[in-house]
């Protein structure tokens, strides 16, 4: 089984690498910098492929694509991961809307931008499988205010992980969110469970039989309100 996982130098990326690596597969590890994508997948060995991807860049997604085809021979599972942009200081009605065109950037267009590149190689999976990591921040059914971009972000990429669920049911594809829950990453800050656990349940989406759910937002294998 072959991965792509977006920002894996570090965090829950990384943790979620690792894991799928404990299971045989082959990891591409990606990061903006190429240095950072090297240094992270020299840590963790064997089955880890270090690839730069900055997934604003539609050129970044076609050259990912490239090598996928061209050096791995397709691609089973894309872990949507990468997200910026955990804007406490803000609130909706006056937010800084530069800050929040630049976080649905990396954290709706991102993924997106990526699925589309990438669709031709799960469409030709066995197995394939798209897992967008979210967060129960962006569930509208708790939502209230504070971390305005963060947050519609994220509930925007629930939306499209519903389209992309419908629109590629027929061919197989299970696509859905997952909240790892606070976690103790540079994102999160100090006082989150450890990582490996919130990684835990992205992994069993990636890993999810055929007969698994898809269109759905989960946290711990659990389904979330969205």
């Amino acid at each position: 089984m072959i991965a792509l996982v977006t920002g894996a130098n570090r965090g829950i990326g990384h943790e979620v690498s690792r894991q799928l690596l404990g299971l045989g597969w082959t990891v591409l590890v990606t990061a903006r910098s190429g240095r950072a994508a090297a240094e992270a997948a020299a840590r963790l060995g064997a089955g880890a492929h270090p690839l730069r991807l900055d997934v604003t860049s539609a050129a970044d997604a076609e050259a990912a694509a490239g090598v996928l085809r061209e050096r791995f021979g397709g691609l089973d599972v894309l872990v949507n991961n990468a997200a910026i942009t955990y804007d406490t200081w803000q609130r909706a009605a006056d937010a800084d809307l530069d800050v929040v065109r630049e976080a649905m950037e990396t954290n709706l267009y991102g993924p997106w931008r990526l699925v589309q590149a990438v669709l031709p190689l799960l469409r030709a999976s066995g197995r394939p499988r798209v897992v967008n990591v979210s967060s129960e921040g962006g569930s509208l059914a708790g939502m209230t205010g504070g971390t305005p971009a963060y947050s519609v972000s994220k509930a925007a990429l629930n939306a499209l992980t519903r389209m992309l669920a419908g629109e590629l049911g027929a061919d197989g594809v299970l696509v859905n969110s997952v909240c790892p829950g606070w976690v103790a990453t540079d994102m999160g800050g100090p006082g989150g469970r450890p990582v490996a656990e919130g990684a835990a349940g992205i992994v069993w989406a990636a890993t999810l039989p055929d007969d698994g759910p898809t269109g759905g937002f989960f946290r711990d294998g659990h389904a979330l309100p969205w």
